[in-house]
């Protein structure tokens, strides 16, 4: 008795659903003069972000990570705060020293 029941349910569900599928508003749609606008202001809009991504671009050396050597008694390093950061890599048998910040 349960599942007639719910056969009938599930059929008058169903015809509801689809009665009502069948009237959708036909105010939602766009026109296609909307439709060509509003993908030429798109592509616009994308020729613009890739033609000023072209100027921001990082050189090969900053890419490539290249700290330049330096020689002893240079300035290797810059305080930023806490934080010490490396302005260049000292010569072999040489190592930055953090409280002077040259190369000993």
């Amino acid at each position: 008795m349960d599942s007639v029941r719910a056969a009938v349910y599930l059929s008058v569900f169903l015809s509801l659903l689809c009665v009502c599928r069948g009237q959708m508003s036909l105010d939602n749609r766009l026109s296609a003069q909307e439709e060509q606008f509003i993908k030429r202001d798109l592509a616009e809009a994308l020729d613009e972000l890739l033609d000023g991504d072209q100027d921001n671009r990082l050189s090969v050396e900053k890419k490539a990570s290249v700290i330049p050597r330096c020689d002893v008694g240079e300035r290797c390093a810059m305080k930023h705060g806490p934080r010490i950061g490396r302005l260049c890599d000292c010569m072999r048998g040489t190592a930055c020293n953090t409280f002077f910040l040259r190369c000993y």
